[in-house]
C-alpha cells in the first residue's frame, strides 16, 4: 500500500462520528488541514450533530451516519460516501465503527489517528504517530498533521454561530449544570447559591443551559431567584442555538461537559469544575480558561458513579469559592 497522497491533495474527507466534545476537539486539526493543502473537505458525522459541523468553516459537504441501525443504513451511507473520489481520508475518532466508514469511502490514503484502538489499525495506510494521551485531546488530534508532512498553524477552530441577541450592557452568566456522568456534577444547591451570589450584581443576569432532560435541574435552581434576572434556556433550544447562547455569554460556569468546549471554542470564557475526569486532556482549550479541581484523594477516579463518597469530592468545592474566581474572570472580561 502507498503511506501517502499522490500528487496534490484537493478533496479531503474527515471521519469524526461524535461525541460532542469530540467534534469540537477536532477543529484545529481539520482547520490545519484546509491551510496547509488547501484542499475541499466534506466531514462524517452522527446526524444529531450535521447542524454543528455545518457552523464550521470551510466544510462542504455534511455526510449524516446513524448512531443506531448502522448496518441497516449502510447502503445509503456507501453511496453517499462514494459520490466523490477523495485524495485522503482522515479517521479522527479512531474506533471500529469509524474505521468501517473511512473505508467504505472511494479515496486514497488513510489515515488514523495515534489513539486508535479496537484493531482499526488494520484499515488505514498510516497511524499518525506514536500513543500518548497524556496530553490535550486538541493535540492528539493534531498528530495527523506532522504526520502527512504539514506544517503546523496556530490551532484554530473555526467555529460560529448565529448571533443571539442579548440585552447590550448586562453581564451575561451561563450556568451549565448537568453533564452525562453523575460523578461530575456539581450539586444543584451549589449552582443555586452560586446563582444568588452572582445576582448580588446588579449588571448580572443568569442563564442555565441544559438539554430537555437537565430542565427539572435548571427549574429547581431558579426557584426562588428573580425571575426577571434569569433565562430558563434547559430544553428550549437546539444545538446551534445553544451555541449561539454561549457565543453571548460573557462566562460560563459548568460541570465537564460537551458545551463547555463549544463555549471555549467561539471564544468564550468557561470556569469548569473538575471531579472524576482530568483537565489536562479534556479540560478548555486555550488561554482565558480557568478550571477548579476537586480535592485528593480520589481524583481522578474516571468513574461514572462515584465508588467512593457519594460524590463528596466535587461537593467540597464551595460556591463562595466558585463566586470568587467567577467574578475575576468577569472583572478581566469587562475590565471593570
Amino acid at each position: 500500500m502507498n503511506d501517502a497522497p499522490q500528487g496534490p491533495c484537493s478533496r479531503i474527507l474527515i471521519v469524526k462520528l461524535s461525541s460532542l466534545g469530540d467534534i469540537v476537539h477536532a477543529l484545529p486539526a481539520v482547520h490545519n488541514l484546509r491551510m496547509a493543502t488547501g484542499a475541499t473537505v466534506d466531514w462524517a458525522v452522527q446526524s444529531e450533530y450535521v447542524d454543528l459541523v455545518r457552523c464550521v468553516e470551510g466544510i462542504r459537504r455534511v455526510i449524516p451516519t446513524e448512531r443506531h441501525a448502522f448496518m441497516r443504513h449502510a447502503p445509503g451511507l456507501w453511496r453517499d460516501l462514494r459520490l466523490e473520489r477523495y485524495d485522503l481520508v482522515v479517521d479522527l475518532q479512531g474506533l471500529l465503527k469509524s474505521a468501517i466508514v473511512a473505508r467504505m469511502a472511494r479515496g486514497g490514503m488513510r489515515i488514523g489517528p495515534s489513539f486508535q484502538r479496537e484493531g482499526t489499525r488494520l484499515f488505514y495506510h498510516r497511524i499518525a504517530g506514536p500513543r500518548d494521551v497524556a496530553r490535550h485531546a486538541v493535540e492528539q488530534n493534531l498528530d495527523v498533521i506532522p504526520a502527512l508532512g504539514l506544517a503546523r498553524c496556530t490551532p484554530a477552530f473555526s467555529l460560529r454561530f448565529p448571533a443571539a441577541p442579548l440585552a447590550a450592557g448586562a453581564l451575561h452568566v451561563g450556568l451549565l449544570p448537568v453533564s452525562r456522568w453523575p460523578s461530575k456534577n456539581w450539586p444543584a444547591a451549589h449552582f443555586a447559591t452560586l446563582a444568588k451570589l452572582l445576582l448580588a450584581d446588579a449588571r448580572v443576569t443568569v442563564y442555565l443551559m441544559g438539554g430537555r432532560g437537565d430542565a427539572a435541574v435548571c427549574a429547581h435552581i431558579a426557584a426562588g431567584l428573580d425571575p426577571a434576572r434569569v433565562q430558563m434556556l434547559a430544553g428550549r433550544q437546539s444545538l446551534i442555538e445553544l451555541g449561539s447562547a454561549l457565543q453571548a455569554m460573557d462566562l460560563l460556569v459548568s460541570n465537564d461537559s460537551g458545551p463547555v468546549h463549544m463555549a471555549a471554542a467561539v471564544g468564550t470564557p468557561t470556569l469548569v469544575l473538575f471531579g472524576p475526569t482530568d483537565a489536562t486532556r479534556t479540560g478548555p482549550y486555550g488561554a482565558g480558561h480557568r478550571v477548579l479541581r476537586a480535592p485528593p484523594p480520589c481524583f481522578p477516579c474516571y468513574e461514572r458513579q462515584c465508588q467512593r463518597h457519594g460524590g463528596a469530592c466535587l461537593e467540597r468545592l464551595a460556591p463562595e469559592a466558585v463566586n470568587q474566581i467567577a467574578r475575576e474572570m468577569l472583572a478581566e472580561r469587562k475590565k471593570v
